[in-house]
């Protein structure tokens, strides 16, 4: 596999950081993961400006332009004749001294990987079983508005869920409301609303969550963006969850209770589908 590696494309197997890299030390940097559907990865000028205000934010200077990126992810698909599949994009303050100063850091790492395409098999549907997990993010923290490279907490939940027998955790917020999943953005339907949580109470606002919000325009669908505690999500029609790597995943079960199927989200579904191969 080739990578990408600040400025360079190189074997995997010779691709390296500094020990020193803040980003592997302290998580001190943002990354931004997308689909790449024949040749082209879906929404990556939404994802770069993502990735850009985050490092606005942290006051990381991106030693790249968006157009420059765009034309490394390009030729990154196209050296590894990888059409279908998934791209990621990190960035990292880069080496520094021992500590939380940001003073002396630097220059920024860059880098992008693809990935292939997980398995799938046609006949049978990705479908997840969800739970509740024993860990909250906090209802309100500027940081929930970028994927940030710290994701101890994401990682603990999905292993609680799994080896509690399930495929994806529910995080709460610190107000006890239904916020997003360990991977990915939270919808339900309820009296045929399409629902979601806002933003602004610890839920990162997703690419694919946003293109749902669009697709549901389109349709005719009414959507809601409303807080909603567990217990009540529990009545809910249907609920399905939205990543940039899979797409849209519908829930079978949620706190061991059956999820009964909507068609509401197979029209989601196949209306998202056919935009991956259209953009």
């Amino acid at each position: 596999m080739i990578v990408f590696l600040n400025g360079n494309f190189l074997p995997e197997a010779e691709a390296f950081i500094s020990i020193n890299d803040r980003g592997f030390l302290l998580g001190d940097g943002l990354f931004e993961t997308m689909r790449v559907v024949n040749g082209r990865p879906f929404r990556l000028a939404q994802h770069l400006e993502r990735l850009t205000r985050g490092l606005d934010f942290l006051k990381i200077k991106l030693p790249f332009t968006p157009k420059e990126l765009q034309k490394f992810a390009t030729e990154l698909i196209a050296k590894n004749k990888l059409t279908d599949s998934i791209l990621r994009v990190a960035v990292s303050r880069g080496p520094g001294p021992r500590g939380y100063s940001v003073k002396n850091s630097g220059p920024p790492t860059v880098a992008m990987t693809l990935s292939p395409l997980p398995e799938s098999n046609p006949d049978e549907p990705l479908q997840w079983t969800l739970v509740t997990s024993p860990f909250r993010v906090p209802a309100s923290d500027a940081l929930s508005s970028f994927k940030t490279s710290s994701k101890v907490l994401n990682v603990l939940a999905r292993a609680e869920a799994e080896e509690r027998g399930a495929d994806e955790a529910l995080l709460l917020n610190t107000n006890g409301e239904a916020a997003e999943t360990a991977g990915g953005n939270l919808f339900w339907i309820y009296r045929d609303q399409i629902c979601t949580v806002p933003t602004g109470r610890g839920v990162l606002p997703g690419i694919t969550r946003a293109v749902v919000l669009e697709i549901c325009q389109a349709l005719g669908f009414e959507t809601n963006k409303r807080v909603i505690k567990p217990e009540m999500l529990r009545s809910a029609e249907g609920i399905f969850i939205t990543t940039s790597a899979l797409g849209i995943v519908p829930v079978v079960a949620f706190d061991g209770e059956p999820v009964a199927p909507s068609p509401l989200v197979d029209q989601i579904a196949t209306a998202y589908n056919e935009m991956l191969l259209r953009e």
